[in-house]
């Protein structure tokens, strides 16, 4: 794993807005994707993943075959009070359909670091443009139960941006105070069943959506790291 981090903070600057963040960021965001954290002889997830309030869950891991590499554009669009831009998938993808979540997709040859996969989706899924978008680290690489290594891309969007949403992809993109998002009280700890057990799973409900699993976990490795 990662050396332990000590989140960086500026009392005098507030978080969420620019300098505040990037402040933040520079302390404690990864600078370059974290690596193999999950013991190949076991599969046992050493780091982040959605067996985080299910430890007994990482048993799975075993069995399972090896994850596939994937990428997320996490973006920190800079409005006077930062947001972070969200989609809703459709409700025709095959795999989570309907959910919230961030741009991003599998790893393809065409893709030589999880910048380019991070920004090649985002451009395809919602129109978003590279020159919007300036990277600023990364956070844990992230373990699903679908069999996916996420490398999250943390990055500031600069407005001016126009969205071109892939209907087969992405009903709709929409963005969320990163204030909401980064405050622990909205935090929540949910239950469903999944493969015949119960697996708890963080979520953070906003405005009458519905941000759990994957997506939330991920929001909660960067409050852990910034806030």
């Amino acid at each position: 794993m990662d050396a332990p981090f000590e989140p960086s903070a500026e009392p005098s600057v507030d978080p969420f807005t620019e300098a505040g963040f990037r402040a933040r960021a520079r302390g404690g965001l990864l600078a370059a994707p974290s690596q193999a954290i999950f013991d190949p002889r076991t599969g046992r997830a050493l780091g982040p993943g959605d067996w985080d309030l299910n430890p007994e869950f990482k048993d799975d891991l075993a069995v399972m075959a090896p994850p596939r590499p994937a990428a997320v554009l996490v973006p920190i669009v800079l409005r006077s009070s930062l947001t972070v831009m969200l989609t809703q998938r459709s409700h025709e993808m095959p795999s989570h359909p309907g959910q919230i979540s961030f741009p991003g997709g599998k790893m393809e040859e065409c893709d030589q670091t999880p910048v380019d996969c991070a920004l090649r989706e985002a451009h395809e899924e919602i129109g978003l443009a590279a020159e919007f978008v300036e990277t600023l680290g990364f956070l844990d690489s992230y373990r699903t139960g679908t069999g996916f290594q996420i490398s999250p891309v943390v990055a500031f969007v600069r407005p001016g941006f126009a969205v071109a949403l892939d209907a087969r992809e992405v009903l709709e993109v929409f963005e969320v105070p990163l204030a909401f998002l980064m405050d622990e009280v909205n935090h929540q700890k949910h239950a469903r069943e999944w493969r015949g057990r119960q697996r708890s799973f963080y979520a953070m409900p906003y405005e009458g959506r519905y941000i759990w699993g994957a997506t939330a976990g991920m929001l909660k490795n960067m409050h852990q790291r910034l806030f």
